[in-house]
């Protein structure tokens, strides 16, 4: 879909918990959907290791493409978060004690607590931008156009919220869409080419379900025309009927 009037972005997605599959990462949907609200559409998603070499290198590549970069995962006190210490050796900036950061750390914790292993919580890029925190103090941050969350859930939408206000999107990005449980997707495919090609502005998908009560194909259409994306949607649920199916507007229900 065509976006030229809009920021884009990129995702990376830090830590090795979630390429062993030991922790399923819910923070693609939620930030996926809260950036093309604000018109800034989501386009590549990584998943990485704590490996500082792959930070480094993944870093500098997507943040030269992209008008953002979010990082989630990596910025605790244990000796696997290393994202803030990369992301200061991708932009060439020392790592250092954080005036404003270490100075919230040190009144939150009791005397004594704000140890070695918590201070890294505070040590960040020379430049660095705080993003707060208003679940658990640590902060994250933004040096140049990206911008470094926690990958807890709760603390990353918490610090999204925060920072959104700052970010300079283009239009919202929206959707409509249709679906049919009498129609495979194939018998589809030749009319949603020729659909798509008449509104080349719109990314048009086709996503089929499976279902015990049955199998179907919803089609949704994205853009930032509401209208095209509604004229494009009416000519999908014609194709539908025309296929012999009934088009029922919306999403199917999970």
């Amino acid at each position: 879909m065509p976006d030229h009037a809009n920021p884009t972005a990129c995702l990376l997605v830090i830590g090795n918990e979630v390429l062993s599959g030991r922790t399923q990462d819910a923070n693609i949907k939620f930030l996926a959907t809260r950036l093309g609200e604000i018109g800034i559409p989501l386009r590549e998603v990584r998943v990485i290791p704590d490996i500082a070499e792959t930070i480094v290198a993944t870093v500098n590549e997507v943040r030269a493409r992209f008008d953002h970069v979010f990082t989630t995962g990596g910025i605790g006190p244990t000796h696997d978060d290393i994202t803030s210490e990369c992301v200061a050796a991708a932009f060439g900036v020392p790592w250092e004690k954080h005036p404003e950061a270490w100075a919230r750390l040190d009144r939150h914790y009791r005397p004594g607590e704000f140890n070695a292993a918590r201070q890294r919580m505070a040590t960040l890029p020379r430049g660095a931008e705080l993003i707060d925190n208003p679940v658990s103090i640590a902060p994250g941050f933004t040096i140049g156009n990206v911008h470094v969350f926690a990958g807890v859930p709760r603390i990353m939408q918490a610090m999204f919220e925060v920072l959104a206000p700052k970010l300079a999107g283009g239009a919202p990005v929206l959707s409509r869409a249709v679906h049919t449980g009498e129609v495979p997707e194939g018998r589809l495919a030749e009319g949603l080419a020729a659909i798509q090609a008449r509104h080349p502005d719109l990314d048009i998908g086709s996503y089929p379900y499976y279902r015990l009560t049955g199998n179907g194909v919803a089609i949704v259409a994205k853009g930032t025309d509401v209208a095209a994306a509604e004229a494009a949607i009416a000519e999908v649920a014609e194709l539908m009927r025309a296929c012999g199916g009934v088009p029922i507007a919306g999403e199917p229900a999970a």
